[in-house]
């Protein structure tokens, strides 16, 4: 049985761990969240290293990449993945590139959703770009809440040029940024503010991209809307359904009530190479990712 951990600096109320079965491999896939303090983070990497096959980081991206080749590592980071000196550590941004792009063509080719003129607030283009490009591929009338989100500036961005034009002006900065700041870590993750930013939900038919970022100004009332995401618990989804959500879809499978994040989806995906996380090509997880099966979960929350 190959042994998956995810990392995570976000709230240990949020902690699964499960044993599946994919594709006649037995995996044993646990979350330990760490309620935003990295010190703890690092004890349990180190404690487990070479004890498990691969890491999942959590709540907390390695590298900052956008729409560019540039990478940026976030200064936060760099002590987290220093700490696994044998074990293999990735932070799900491999699957972004690939596996959100699929989905939403899944997706349409299926008939599941007609994305054709619909709206769509992506909460974070910057850490979804490939998926930002798939709902523009596929005709959506994208606003990009990158400013909103994460900087608390009240402008959707519209043109996908545009951001790219902001990434490679605040990517250096952002970068060196407590990414405390950027993003809700530990307790902040359970906070929600329904009314800041309602007018950005309420003018978008799909709301996409990170689930804490989606559920940190997540209004009462979202009823008919679709939400793209994943990382949710049984309890995200029954607060999605009290809130009128139609539609949830989940990039990644739903197992035991839970849908992990990416990085544990490319922890999976790690642990079938015999290469080095940092030599997988796109194809290798295009190819990898159609092997294991790995599919979205579709759920119907409310009719209207």
């Amino acid at each position: 049985m190959r042994k998956i951990v995810s990392v995570s600096i976000g709230s240990s109320l949020r902690n699964k761990c499960v044993e599946v079965d994919i594709s006649g491999q037995k995996y044993r896939i646990e979350r330990i969240g760490t309620d935003g303090d990295i010190k703890k983070a690092i004890s349990i990497i180190k404690e487990l290293d070479g004890k498990v096959d691969a890491f999942g980081l959590g709540g907390i991206d390695i590298y900052l990449t956008g729409a560019g080749s540039t990478k940026y590592i976030l200064k936060d980071a760099l002590p987290i993945i220093n700490a696994a000196a044998i074990t293999p550590i990735v932070d799900g941004s491999g699957v972004k590139n690939t596996l959100e792009y699929i989905v939403i063509n899944y997706l349409n080719e299926n008939k599941i959703i007609n994305f054709n003129d619909k709206k769509v607030l992506v909460t974070c283009a910057t850490d979804r770009f490939k998926l930002t490009q798939a709902f523009l591929d596929n005709n959506c009338k994208v606003i990009m809440g990158d400013l909103i989100f994460a900087l608390g500036i009240p402008i959707g961005i519209r043109n996908i040029n545009v951001l790219k034009v902001i990434i490679k002006i605040l990517m250096p900065v952002i970068s060196r940024l407590p990414f405390k700041i950027l993003y809700p870590t530990g307790t902040k993750q359970t906070k929600i503010n329904s009314k800041k930013y309602r007018k950005f939900y309420y003018n978008a038919d799909i709301i996409a991209g990170d689930f804490h970022y989606i559920k940190k100004f997540m209004p009462e009332d979202l009823s008919g809307k679709t939400i793209i995401t994943n990382t949710v618990t049984s309890d995200d989804v029954e607060l999605m359904k009290q809130r009128g959500v139609e539609l949830l879809v989940t990039t990644t499978p739903e197992w035991e009530g839970r849908s992990f994040g990416t990085n544990v989806i490319e922890a999976i995906i790690v642990s079938n190479f015999d290469k080095k996380q940092d030599e997988l090509s796109e194809n290798d997880y295009i190819k990898m990712i159609d092997k294991l099966g790995i599919k979205p979960s579709v759920q119907h929350l409310n009719n209207v």
